[in-house]
C-alpha cells in the first residue's frame, strides 16, 4: 500500500469492498469550500510549503476565503476517510461472523486467525488493515496539509504572496510618481531596485515636496502656471526646476529638486571641512551624492511674506571606503510687515512637526536659524526665522530621515494660509517701495553667505539658473535709507535686530 496515496489495495477476498480514491473525493472538496475548480485532473501533483507532496491534493482556497469553507473541505475528506474505514471494516467483518456462526460464540480457535495460532491472514483481515492504513495515512496527510497551510500563512500577508505584495509595491512606486511635476531624475526603474535605500526614499520626499508645493501655490494665484525645466548635469544627475512667474498672486515662486553625484571640488570639499568634516580623497578624488529641494516664493503684495525653505541629503565616500552622511535644511519667513498672529502660527507648525521628534529640537534649530540667517554687515537677520539646520547624522539614519520628512510636510501648512490671508490687503507705493528694499536685503545674503549658494557655484556642472532662481525678480537699493521712527517699517528692522520667541 502507498502510505502517501491513502488508497487501500485491493483485497483478494471473494467479497471486496469497492475502491475508494481519495483523490477523487477530495477534489470535490475546493468546489464545495468555493476554491479551485473541480474539473482539475485528479492525478495532477501539487507541492505544499515544506516540500511535501501529496498526489492528487488540491489547490488551497484563496487566504481570503472564510473559515468555515475551509473547515467544511477539511471535513469531506475526514468524511471520505471515515467511509473507507467502514466499508472497508464492514467487508472484513461479514465473512468472520459467517464462520463464527459455524464454530460458535465460544470457539476457542479465534476468529481472526487459522486454526492452531498460525500467521495466515484471512483475506477480510487484509481488507482491514488495508483501510486501516489507508485512513491513518489520509489523517496524517489532513495533518501535514493543515500544517503546511499554517507554514505558508504566518510569513505572507493576506491575500497576498511575496510576488504579489512586491509587484503592490511597485505599482505604489508607480502611482506616486504620476503625481510628480515630472518624472523622478533617478528614473523609476533604479528606484525600484533601491526602495528600501534612503537615497531612493529622500528622492521620493522632495519629489513629492516639490509637486505638493507647487499645485498649492498655483491653486491660491490661479493667473500664471509653473514652468517645469527638467536639466541633466554631464557630470552625473540632474533635477527639475519649476518656476511660476508675474502670476496674479506671486511675482516669483521656484520650486527646484537635484539629484547630483560625481565628485566633489576641491572648493567645496573645502567648504565642508571648515564645518569640521573629515575627508579622505582617494586620487585625489572624492565620489559624492547631494539632493536636496529648495524653494524661494517672493509675493507681489508687501503684506504676504517670502518664505524659503529647503531640505537636503549629502553622502560622500572616503578613501577607504567608508560612508558620511548627513541631512540638512530648514524653513524660514521673510516678511515685509509684521503680522505677529502670522509669526505665531507659522512657528507653532514647525515647532508641531519638530516635537513629533524630541521637544528639545525646535528651541535648537529655532535658534541656529536666527543665527545662520544673519546679515553681518548690516547687523540684522534676514528674516522672522524658522528652523534651521545641518550636518544632521543622528540619532539614526532612519530618524533624521524621519525627522526631515515631518519638516518637509509641514511647509504648505505653516504658509499658505497665510498667503490666502493677505493675498487680497491694499497697499501703497510707499509700501510697495519699502518691500523693494527689504528684497535687496535678501540679496544680499544669498549671494554673500548662503551655503547652498556657494555650494551650487563652486561644482561643476551645476545649473547656474537653478541656483539662482533665489533671486526675485525686482530689488532695489537705496542709498542711506532709513525709516521713521515708530513706524512700521522700523518695527520690523527692531524683531530683525532682536529675535523674538514666538511661541512660548
Amino acid at each position: 500500500m502507498s502510505g502517501a496515496s491513502g488508497t487501500p489495495r485491493a483485497s483478494k477476498s471473494p467479497v471486496q469492498p469497492r475502491p475508494l480514491v481519495l483523490g477523487r473525493l477530495a477534489a470535490l472538496a475546493p468546489a464545495a469550500a468555493g476554491g479551485c475548480s473541480p474539473a482539475r485532473r485528479p492525478g495532477r501533483r501539487e507541492r505544499l510549503a515544506g516540500g511535501t507532496t501529496f498526489p492528487s491534493m488540491p489547490c488551497s482556497p484563496g487566504w481570503g476565503a472564510p473559515l468555515a469553507a475551509q473547515a467544511a473541505a477539511r471535513g469531506l475528506l475526514v468524511a471520505a476517510v471515515m467511509s473507507l474505514l467502514l466499508r472497508g471494516a464492514g467487508a472484513a467483518l461479514r465473512p468472520c461472523c459467517r464462520a463464527a456462526s459455524r464454530r460458535g460464540l465460544g470457539s476457542s480457535s479465534g476468529a481472526w486467525g487459522p486454526p492452531g495460532g498460525g500467521a495466515r491472514v484471512r483475506p477480510g483481515r487484509r481488507s482491514l488493515l488495508a483501510g486501516l492504513a489507508g485512513a491513518a495515512a489520509a489523517l496524517a496527510g489532513l495533518g501535514l496539509v493543515r500544517r503546511a497551510e499554517m507554514v505558508s500563512r504566518e510569513p505572507v500577508a493576506p491575500g497576498l504572496g511575496e510576488e504579489a505584495a512586491a509587484a503592490a509595491e511597485q505599482d505604489e512606486l508607480s502611482r506616486r510618481c504620476g503625481d510628480f511635476m515630472a518624472p523622478p531624475v533617478s528614473g523609476l526603474r533604479e528606484l525600484r531596485s533601491r526602495r528600501q535605500d534612503v537615497r531612493s526614499r529622500m528622492e521620493m520626499l522632495i519629489m513629492e515636496t516639490q509637486s505638493q508645493v507647487c499645485r498649492a501655490l498655483a491653486q491660491v494665484d490661479r493667473g500664471a502656471a509653473f514652468t517645469v525645466d527638467r536639466w541633466e548635469r554631464k557630470e552625473g544627475g540632474g533635477g527639475i526646476s519649476c518656476v511660476l512667474q508675474d502670476g496674479n498672486i506671486f511675482e516669483k515662486a521656484g520650486v527646484n529638486v537635484s539629484v547630483v553625484f560625481g565628485h566633489l571640488s576641491e572648493e567645496a570639499a573645502q567648504q565642508m571641512r571648515s564645518r569640521g568634516k573629515t575627508l579622505k580623497t582617494k586620487n585625489g578624488k572624492l565620489p559624492f551624492c547631494a539632493m536636496g529641494v529648495s524653494s524661494v516664493i517672493h509675493p507681489k503684495n508687501p503684506h504676504v511674506p517670502t518664505i524659503h525653505f529647503n531640505y537636503r541629503y549629502f553622502e560622500i565616500e572616503n578613501a577607504d571606503g567608508t560612508k558620511q552622511w548627513w541631512f540638512g535644511g530648514g524653513t524660514d519667513l521673510t516678511p515685509t510687515y509684521l503680522n505677529e498672529e502670522d509669526a505665531v502660527h507659522f512657528h507653532k507648525t514647525l515647532k508641531e512637526a519638530c516635537d513629533q521628534h524630541n521637544p528639545e529640537l525646535y528651541p535648537k534649530y529655532k535658534k541656529w536659524c536666527d543665527d545662520y540667517f544673519y546679515i553681518k554687515h548690516r547687523g540684522e537677520r534676514r528674516g522672522i526665522g524658522g528652523i534651521f539646520f545641518d550636518d544632521l547624522d543622528s540619532p539614526s539614519k532612519e530618524e533624521a530621515f524621519q525627522f526631515v520628512q515631518s519638516c518637509a510636510k509641514a511647509i504648505v501648512p505653516c504658509y499658505v494660509p497665510i498667503v490666502k490671508k493677505h493675498s487680497g490687503d491694499p497697499f501703497t507705493p510707499e509700501e510697495k517701495l519699502w518691500q523693494q528694499l527689504r528684497r535687496g536685503r535678501y540679496v544680499e545674503f544669498n549671494l554673500v553667505y548662503d551655503r547652498g549658494t556657494k555650494f551650487g557655484l563652486a561644482t561643476p556642472g551645476s545649473r547656474i539658473e537653478s541656483i539662482l532662481m533665489s533671486l526675485p525678480l525686482t530689488a532695489r537699493w537705496q542709498y542711506m535709507h532709513t525709516p521713521p521712527e515708530k513706524s512700521r517699517e522700523a518695527e520690523i528692522l527692531e524683531v530683525l535686530r532682536n529675535p523674538k520667541d514666538w511661541v512660548h
